[in-house]
């Protein structure tokens, strides 16, 4: 079932399809935390009963993170072919790939940011304001230093999320592990590549969080 020489002859394209798999989650994460940080802190301070509270924008940005969070990822891959187009003047690779991981990722990451900052004590923030805070003092000073653990935990969340997405891109040719899998494991019937692409996730996936958990708790002075 499991041929240890084939394995040896398509390290190579494993190397290279987890090089790609790199590089995606890389450009989505790095789009969705420049992004979707100041996106979540602006559900989160727009809401009712907060210092920058607007009713309009919270149901605006709302309205659109959940749009998009409803959508499922292969049919937004699908769906974002004409803006990817656009961008990268292609619709297969990783870098293609990139465009359709950053939408889903940037609400997704923008909602776990507004859940991380709901979990700040409110007298934190009143006592701030109390003071003579500004709100760009509070931001900076109090909501993402208080929050920063959980929002460590969120990019933890995000980013496995973004390995399950990568993987989904290589159906229609994104490239990557997915991508390696889906022609060499699923259409040529490659029980060792399948083997090996679903062990090489896996490993990923617990390298992350295992990092993710230490970073969150060396940062928590809690």
């Amino acid at each position: 079932m499991f041929d240890v020489t084939h394995f040896i002859d398509m390290v190579p394209d494993l190397l290279k399809a987890f090089q790609e798999t790199i590089i995606m989650i890389g450009i989505s994460l790095s789009v969705s935390i420049v992004l979707g940080l100041p996106l979540g802190i602006l559900l989160f301070v727009t809401d009712k009963g907060l210092f920058w509270e607007n009713r309009l924008i919270k149901s605006v940005f709302g309205f659109a993170v959940n749009l998009i969070r409803s959508i499922p990822y292969i049919i937004l891959l699908v769906a974002l072919f004409p803006l990817t187009k656009l961008l990268v003047g292609q619709t297969i690779g990783p870098i293609a790939a990139s465009v359709s991981l950053s939408v889903a990722a940037i609400p997704f990451f923008a909602r776990l940011v507004e859940t991380s900052l709901r979990e700040i004590d409110k007298g934190v923030i009143e006592a701030s304001i109390a003071v003579g805070a500004t709100p760009g003092m509070i931001i900076k000073d109090v909501l993402i230093p208080e929050a920063k653990s959980s929002i460590i935990q969120a990019v933890t969340v995000t980013v496995i999320s973004l390995v399950a997405f990568s993987a989904m891109a290589g159906v229609v040719g994104g490239g990557g592990i997915g991508d390696l899998a889906i022609r060499f494991g699923y259409y040529r019937y490659d029980n060792t590549i399948m083997i090996a692409t679903v062990a090489i996730l896996i490993l990923l996936v617990q390298a992350i969080q295992i990092a993710g958990d230490w970073f969150a708790k060396s940062i928590d002075k809690r």
